[in-house]
């Protein structure tokens, strides 16, 4: 198996909205603003090769939107999600599966391009695309709080394709790739698990999107329903200390992976590494 961070590029979003009621003289010890309070995420995939399986696990903002659209994300940084694949060894066309955690729109905006005549169109023509049943039901009606992060050339589209997949129920859903529901921060969110020679690498999505969320009160502005994500991180963290899982950030621009101890004040952050160190110390 081979496992490949995918960046997708940055972009500046609300530290308040990040934390939620978090005090600002809490949270900016655990990450860095500006004089706007505006902290700079990463949008970060990930790649798993196993066998003839080549499995990239959500695509960024994609390029479909105009500049009105991301006025207020500040969009910066060099990644971007085809560069990124390709610096991996591959190429958009031997993509063979593409899963979204959920279908905002720095999750999924990737997947879908536009042609040369401007018809929307896969952007990974060989890849099935995967998604949870409920997800998929709560995105294409979407609530008015939620309704701007899915625009529907993002989503709809997918349809046409032909290669549009539903997730119905946790498991394997590929050898060595499993997938969890979380309800927390959107309905139908799924977090992939992969296990690399033994080891479990959690791909937290939005249940964890930075290592400073990993403390329990540490929650999102942007979580629909707060009260279950606390129980989902919950489940997740004592799970990872009891098994000893790694958890790979999606958003956090300086830790993309950590592993967690229990203190006497909780579940803490024990060690940080990047993809590749945990990479070369599991690789067999």
């Amino acid at each position: 198996m081979e496992l490949h961070a995918i960046d997708c590029g940055n972009m500046m979003v609300d530290g308040g909205a990040l934390f939620g009621v978090i005090p600002k003289t809490m949270w900016s010890k655990k990450y860095s603003s500006d004089k706007s309070n505006r902290c700079n995420i990463v949008m970060r995939s990930l790649l798993v090769i196993n066998g003839d399986k080549k499995i990239l696990i959500d695509s960024g903002n994609g390029t479909k939107q105009d500049a009105e659209f991301f006025k207020y994300d500040f969009l910066n940084g060099e990644g971007e999600l085809m560069k990124s694949i390709r610096a991996a060894g591959y190429s958009p066309d031997d993509i063979t599966d593409v899963v979204h955690t959920h279908l905002h729109f720095d999750h999924c905006g990737g997947t879908l391009t536009k042609d040369r005549n401007g018809k929307i169109v896969s952007a990974f023509p060989n890849a099935d695309l995967w998604v949870s049943r409920v997800h998929w039901d709560w995105a294409v009606r979407p609530n008015k709080r939620e309704a701007p992060a899915f625009p529907a050339e993002n989503i709809l589209p997918m349809l046409e394709t032909g290669r549009l997949h539903f997730i119905e129920q946790e498991g394997e859903l590929f050898p060595d790739f499993f997938v969890l529901f979380a309800h927390g921060h959107t309905r139908g969110q799924i977090i992939p698990v992969i296990d690399y020679h033994g080891t479990k690498l959690v791909y937290c999505a939005d249940l964890i999107p930075t290592m400073a969320n990993v403390p329990l009160s540490f929650i999102s502005a942007f979580d629909l329903f707060q009260l279950d994500v606390l129980d989902e991180k919950e489940k997740l963290l004592e799970a990872a200390v009891e098994h000893n899982m790694v958890l790979f950030f999606e958003h956090d621009i300086q830790n993309e992976c950590c592993r967690l101890v229990k203190g006497d004040k909780g579940i803490l952050v024990k060690e940080t590494f990047p993809l590749a160190d945990f990479i070369h110390k599991n690789k067999v």
